[in-house]
């Protein structure tokens, strides 16, 4: 399996214990942390290779998955690794359970990247993405999105995730949090300024929604990105 999964460029792949320590990555989940093979993960935590962040947010993940029993799936990030640029992230967290007791987690987080879309309406997937721009300061629903598509909600639904591999509402969030990046970085905009371009109603609400999906609060990330 493990052979199996070192193949996998765009994927990252983790095995944890109970104590949430490292027992198996491939070489693409190396390439997130700050070490340089797999035999500097193995046996050590979140806490230990990434940034505090990170970290939490990762144990976070983890302690409720250990507890509950119950995966955890279609969780968005937004990963910013060591010297690289900030990428989308799908990522799943599965229980392993030996009879009866959670032993561990099993856990894959898909690079969304670039996305091949050449085998779906890219003409009416374009206008879809162009309104979305358009519409950032304020609320935008699923059946917009269908009525500018020319589709039903559940085409809109199949074909978005065919083509981005995230639902609807993933993509107009990730358009969200993609302008506040650049609003972060590029200007001296005020935080309450910033949520209100983005289309949330309040600042506090935009921090956090901003801090679950990075990892850090808009003002972290702000200063990171000028460092």
């Amino acid at each position: 399996m493990l052979a199996l999964v070192n193949e996998l460029t765009t994927t990252m792949f983790c095995l944890k214990d109970a104590q949430s320590r490292y027992v198996a990555v491939n070489a693409t989940f190396v390439q997130r942390t700050n070490v340089r093979s797999q035999r500097q993960v193995l046996g050590r935590t979140a806490t230990e290779l990434f940034v505090p962040e990170l970290a939490e947010r990762y144990e976070e993940q983890d302690g409720q998955v250990l507890a509950t029993g119950r995966p955890l799936r279609n969780e968005l990030e937004l990963i910013r690794p060591p010297g690289g640029v900030a990428r989308w992230y799908l990522t799943a967290k599965h229980p392993l359970v030996h009879e009866g007791a959670t032993v561990g987690l099993v856990s894959i987080s898909q690079d969304l990247g670039n996305d091949d879309v050449r085998d779906v309406d890219m003409v009416a997937l374009g206008r879809v993405l162009e309104f979305i721009e358009d519409h950032l300061d304020g609320p935008i629903r699923v059946p917009q999105l269908a009525q500018v598509a020319g589709w039903g909600a559940d085409a809109l639904e199949r074909r978005v995730r065919r083509a981005f591999h995230r639902s609807p509402g993933q993509l107009v969030l990730t358009a969200r949090i993609d302008r506040a990046r650049t609003l972060l970085t590029r200007s001296d905009a005020p935080l309450a300024q910033i949520a209100l371009d983005v289309g949330f109603y309040d600042q506090a609400a935009f921090s956090r929604t901003f801090a679950r999906l990075t990892g850090q609060t808009p003002s972290q990330f702000r200063r990171a990105g000028r460092t």
